[in-house]
């Protein structure tokens, strides 16, 4: 475990959540904002992939999308950085029906807290250090399948032969060579389905990482808990 870091007003500290495709990034990132509350802001590496507009859409389908080069890094640092450093930005808006992006950003501003999910947040080490902790979800290669085909052909109107197609040829080796070695990385790994345990385990893991030296350090881990409770009585378990 690396050292606290102590914050400076202004600065924002920053999670990343990594997983392979289906793991349950985005569930998991949006259940820690919900149990944080107003201190916390999200973000998604999925927001910043490469503008394909000067492509036709036959060559825009042929891209490789769980490639690591399919992201605007530089743009993802200079985000990231500005955060950091308590800077207001802006935020590229994708439309991954087209697969291009809007000349027009959105303005942000970070709050303390920001939460971050993407497939490969934790590749590039100069993107990596700048996260005060970084979680890895663990999910078995069939219920990442499984949830990729209820997403897809629910979500984005695919067959399910296609999507069994993408995922053995593109998604699952891209996820050999680029996601999974990216767990030597984590400060801690939780197991999909994530549960009770998973969740206690990260928020303590948190409070005890990140908010030495914060005032709001009691109040997150009470929110955390509350959070937790409601979530065993829904059933609401990724």
């Amino acid at each position: 475990m690396r050292g606290v870091h102590m914050k400076t007003p202004g600065t924002s500290c920053l999670i990343a959540v990594v997983g392979g495709s289906g793991a349950g990034k985005t569930w998991l990132a949006d259940q820690l904002q919900t149990c944080i509350g107003k201190e916390a802001s999200r973000l998604s590496l999925d927001d910043f992939y490469l503008d394909r507009s000067s492509l036709t859409p036959i060559r825009r389908e042929k891209i490789n999308f769980d490639h690591p080069r399919a992201i605007d890094w530089p743009c993802v640092e200079r985000v990231l950085c500005d955060c950091k450093a308590g800077r207001p930005t802006s935020l590229p808006r994708y439309d991954f029906s087209r697969h291009t992006r809007s000349p027009r950003r959105n303005p942000w501003r970070a709050r303390p807290l920001i939460i971050m999910d993407g497939l490969w947040l934790l590749h590039r080490p100069a993107v990596r250090c700048l996260f005060d902790f970084r979680i890895f979800i663990d999910c078995s290669v069939r219920l990442r399948l499984r949830r990729r085909l209820e997403r897809d052909v629910a979500e984005r109107g695919r067959t399910r032969e296609s999507v069994r197609h993408q995922f053995a040829t593109t998604v699952a080796p891209m996820h050999e060579r680029y996601v999974e070695p990216q767990v030597r990385w984590a400060d801690i790994v939780v197991t999909s389905p994530v549960g009770r345990i998973g969740i206690y385990q990260i928020a303590e893991q948190i409070t005890k990482t990140l908010m030495q030296g914060w005032h709001y350090r009691t109040w997150m881990r009470q929110r955390f808990e509350t959070e937790v409770q409601r979530l065993e009585r829904n059933g609401s378990y990724l």
